[in-house]
């Protein structure tokens, strides 16, 4: 018995605005022709390895720091990409919307006909969880993930493949995935990180000898990873305190 595809979503979620922004998009792209192949080239295939790349940035700056909060940050990182990944298919199971080239059959879609539901872009949903996890690592590669994600969101609406609400929705749910789930696992990771730095995992997880710190001090940690502050101030003293009721 021949396999059929499942039918494809006959609702959009995109309106007015949407709509016509994409309309926008699409416009500049007829008349860009030079454009598609890079186009096609870096948001079909490359964008992945991008955004791996700077994961892999982030957890090499956090290895040279030899900082417990800031490798706990970038391990999260890795896992809240999945972790928003996963939530998105829920989403995009339940809220079953159309493709442009589904509702607009005139627009230009040099993507191929996914029949997949529109929202939430997946690749969007990855660019934000990545870009919010480099935030709590370091400033700079947030700002580059950042930028890197907003050309990735013109980039799925230029080629056809996504309404701007889609990979805008995407973004945000990526981004908010990965900060709450920050604000859970950050000191029990860490305390994690403490730990296996003190077995033969050290070398995956500081550059120097001994196990990593837990904090850098308050003014080079505490604006760039939250929740440096709190460890900074709570536990190096506690020590000295010790000493002096003795």
């Amino acid at each position: 018995m021949p396999v059929t595809a499942s039918p494809a979503p006959l609702s959009s979620g995109a309106h007015g605005w949407d709509i016509s922004l994409f309309l926008d998009v699409n416009h500049l792209a007829r008349h860009t022709g030079w454009m598609h192949a890079p186009m096609l080239a870096y948001f079909v295939d490359g964008v992945s390895a991008l955004f791996a790349l700077l994961l892999v940035a982030g957890w090499w700056r956090s290895r040279q720091r030899r900082d417990a909060a800031a490798m706990a940050a970038c391990l999260w990182a890795g896992v809240g990409v999945l972790a928003a990944r996963g939530i998105a298919q829920l989403v995009n199971h339940d809220l079953v919307e159309a493709r442009p080239w589904q509702i607009l059959p005139h627009a230009l879609i040099l993507a191929g006909h996914s029949t997949t539901s529109s929202f939430p872009s997946y690749d969007a949903v990855m660019a934000g969880a990545v870009t919010a996890g480099l935030f709590l690592v370091s400033r700079r590669l947030g700002i580059i993930a950042a930028a890197a994600a907003v050309l990735l969101c013109f980039g799925r609406v230029y080629i056809g493949a996504h309404y701007p609400h889609d990979v805008a929705g995407g973004l945000l749910l990526g981004a908010a995935v990965v900060l709450a789930g920050d604000l859970i696992v950050r000191i029990p990771l860490a305390a994690m990180v403490r730990l296996a730095s003190r077995s033969p995992l050290r070398i995956l997880l500081t550059a120097g000898p001994g196990a990593v710190r837990e904090a850098a001090g308050i003014a080079g940690t505490a604006g760039r990873y939250p929740g440096a502050l709190w460890r900074a101030t709570r536990w190096p003293h506690a020590g000295r305190h010790r000493d002096r009721i003795r």
